[in-house]
């Protein structure tokens, strides 16, 4: 059976084990491994089901791009990013 709130202040509060204080945050430890320009990409279940990790996607994608003709390259130019999906 579903429980019920007994009113509206009880709802909005949080419970004590969910302390979202600064007092114990740290910086992103990650942060210094990833170099300007981060991309990422989010991978259909399917193909993620696929590889391993991002190194084997890389070298994946980097024998497709030298597959391609230089023509069809993408330019040194940005681009705008376009929304998935």
């Amino acid at each position: 059976m579903k429980k019920t709130v007994k009113n509206k202040r009880d709802a909005d509060e949080l419970r004590p084990e969910y302390d979202f204080s600064r007092s114990e945050t740290r910086a992103n430890r990650f942060a210094a491994r990833m170099k300007s320009p981060v991309v990422a990409v989010i991978l259909e279940p399917d193909v993620a089901a696929v590889f391993d990790s991002s190194k084997v996607v890389n070298k994946v994608l980097r024998s497709v791009i030298s597959s391609l003709p230089k023509s069809s390259r993408a330019k040194s130019t940005k681009r705008p990013h376009q929304k998935a999906g």
